[in-house]
């Protein structure tokens, strides 16, 4: 039984995995452009899921509802203002513009809240449980994060592929000089893209501020985990982001049962393994 349940918290924790790969598939898919700042904007909501908790008084995962419209108008302004000046057929300048953001971002954190780690408490909440037959518990706060990111990631793919938002992406992403010509403004359409993932960036933001400790430090990491994610899912793909997700979630948890001492390190033997056998992910990109 100890396997079985190492099994299902792992898959419970892919959820989380998922909701930091989301927004990274997301901008992609959108407009190939790959953000490296992309862990650093999750502590950065984090921070700010901190700020709004200690400043009102409320429960943290109530702090959502201020934070991701917050981490919506910072994704919308920054694509705009800095990100949308470094497209083109050159894949470098995005990749130097985010790597200098991370820094930024960083650095900003660290002057602001120190380099003390910090977490954010949700109640009676985080150690609540149910019961499973065989004598397993299955924790309410993982099973709400894990409910969470299947509802944004269903949201998310009905977004793309059923919604006028989602054709003027699909329809910019494939052909930006067409899509201009059919009256759609590139730069608002990558705006909303990426208000878009920092909404989801907030979400999973929240979440990992109340499941564990973090500190301005912690962005590289969440960061690695949200590419391998990604990658193993196959990029663009949303359900497979999930699907990577849970892979990796399970691969730690299986290294853990194994050794405590193995447990990223399994996940990242998953994501090398499953990277030589396919290189392009498990799932193709859809196209709707």
């Amino acid at each position: 039984m100890d396997w079985v349940n190492a099994i299902i918290q792992g898959i419970l924790l892919g959820g989380l995995y998922a909701l930091f790969a989301a927004g990274l598939s997301l901008i992609f898919g959108v407009m190939r452009l790959v953000n490296i700042a992309h862990g650093d904007l999750i502590v950065l909501a984090a921070f700010l899921g901190l700020t709004v908790t200690t400043a009102l008084g409320i429960n943290p995962l109530l702090s959502i509802v201020i934070v991701a419209p917050v981490m919506g108008l910072i994704g919308y302004a920054l694509q705009r203002l800095v990100l949308n000046r470094t497209l083109g057929d050159d894949i470098l300048p995005p990749l130097l513009v985010t790597f200098g953001l991370s820094v930024i971002i960083q650095n900003g954190l660290l002057e602001i809240y120190s380099a003390d780690p910090q977490k954010m408490s949700a109640g009676a909440i985080e150690t609540a449980s149910v019961g499973l037959p065989g004598g397993l518990n299955l924790g309410i706060l993982p099973l709400i994060m894990f409910v969470t990111a299947v509802v944004i990631i269903g949201a998310l793919q009905w977004v793309f592929y059923r919604s006028a938002w989602g054709r003027a992406f699909r329809a910019t992403s494939d052909n930006q000089d067409i899509a201009q010509l059919m009256g759609l403004n590139k730069s608002h359409v990558f705006g909303l893209a990426m208000a878009l993932s920092l909404v989801v960036v907030a979400v999973a933001g929240i979440f990992l501020g109340v499941r564990t400790s973090f500190d301005p430090a912690a962005g590289p990491g969440r960061l690695i985990f949200g590419f391998e994610a990604v990658i193993i899912g196959g990029l663009g793909n949303l359900w497979g982001t999930l699907a990577g997700g849970i892979i990796l979630g399970v691969s730690q948890n299986i290294g853990a049962q194994i050794n405590p001492g193995w447990q990223l390190l399994a996940g990242h033997i998953a994501f090398l393994v499953i990277l030589a056998v396919r290189p392009r992910g498990l799932f193709p990109r859809i196209d709707g």
